[in-house]
């Protein structure tokens, strides 16, 4: 608190260019340094931001540095996360927290004896969008919630992602792909969850890149590439969730929320803001003008609030809410594989509401 937040990078590969013009606008952070398993593509960033370029070693044991910023694939995301712990650094991570559960909570677990936070994208939901949609919901525009419906609908990152391959290995697939931003929304609108069924499928073995120098190769497809599933939040409110790689499109909302006395529409949760609407019983459709969130937020504003968080409070985009969703999206899978419903375990604490303001500031 009252310094910036000195931020070392793990991966620098197309992610990390949205958190670094992010980072050219916030205060409480400042990126020191840059590691990559490409040595010149680290060296070329760190150039460009006039920072250092360091092993991924060096990095996580550097005393100029406070927090890690994971961007690595999935697969990597526990190893990093916990090689920066050991060395003492708080860590923040792109979704998800990991790919198993049981990695996920060593993080944790090493987190807490190391004293240090650990938290976790999507931080989309610090926006107007999902912020706005929170409020109309707490202040009892919609009345009591009673359910909500999440899609997403593409036929495939391989026809514009030049390496898709980690969509299709464990970690990815659509649910855990996406999945973070619509299961974060959720848990945002209306509370944790306690038990899931589902659905999935599985319907090509390969895949087919559809540009960049490997175009035309094909990559094995080792996930479910199409789930569905119900989830009971505690509240009792069921959310019905669609996630899939292998529709064409979709005319539906990306999250409606219905309560009795009203049904709100909620902006792609994969953004920051977009036009929240609200058509009360015996009403007509309005937009509703944005009233919360951070204005202007882009990927980073999770690491901002963390670095403006005081000590002893939970952070909004905390590794705890990121294990919660984690272990939502796992139970899905089980589900649907066993064919049963699934319990899920850990609770989170709702994240607090963001107060409409232009960003996270040093206190």
């Amino acid at each position: 608190m009252g310094q910036p937040l000195r931020v070392g990078i793990v991966g620098v590969g197309a992610i990390a260019g949205q958190y670094l013009t992010t980072f050219e606008r916030l205060d409480a952070v400042r990126l020191v340094a840059v590691a990559d398993l490409d040595a010149a593509r680290a060296a070329a960033v760190a150039a460009e931001q006039g920072v250092r370029a360091l092993s991924v070693e060096e990095l996580t044991t550097d005393p100029e540095v406070d927090l890690v910023l994971n961007l690595t694939i999935p697969a990597a995301h526990a190893e990093i996360a916990l090689r920066a712990i050991a060395g003492g650094k708080a860590v923040y991570g792109e979704k998800p927290l990991a790919v198993t559960l049981e990695d996920a909570r060593a993080i944790l677990d090493a987190g807490r004896a190391a004293g240090v936070r650990v938290g976790c994208a999507p931080d989309t939901v610090l926006g107007t969008g999902v912020q706005t949609a929170r409020k109309a919901i707490d202040d009892g525009a919609i009345g009591r919630p009673v359910a909500a419906t999440a899609t997403m609908t593409t036929p495939g990152h391989e026809r514009w992602h030049p390496n898709p391959d980690f969509y299709y290995q464990p970690g990815g697939g659509p649910l855990l792909d996406m999945g973070p931003y619509y299961v974060t929304a959720l848990v945002t609108l209306l509370g944790p969850v306690e038990s899931v069924v589902g659905l999935a499928s599985h319907t090509r073995a390969t895949r087919t890149i559809g540009s960049g120098a490997r175009a035309g190769e094909t990559v094995p497809v080792d996930v479910d590439t199409h789930v569905t599933g119900v989830l009971r939040h505690v509240s009792g409110a069921l959310s019905t969730l669609v996630m899939s790689f292998d529709a064409v499109a979709t005319r539906a909302s990306n999250i409606e929320v219905h309560g009795q006395a009203g049904s709100l529409v909620v902006p792609d949760p994969n953004g920051f803001d977009g036009d929240v609407l609200l058509h009360e019983l015996g009403g007509s459709w309005e937009t509703l003008t944005p009233s919360a969130g951070y204005r202007g937020a882009g990927r980073g504003y999770g690491v901002a609030d963390l670095a403006t968080t005081a000590p002893g409070v939970v952070a909004r985009a905390d590794g705890a809410l990121a294990y919660h969703v984690l272990e939502v999206m796992t139970a899905l899978l089980t589900a649907a594989d066993s064919g049963t419903t699934v319990a899920v375990e850990s609770r989170c604490e709702r994240p607090a509401a963001v107060p409409l303001s232009d960003g996270p500031a040093l206190g």
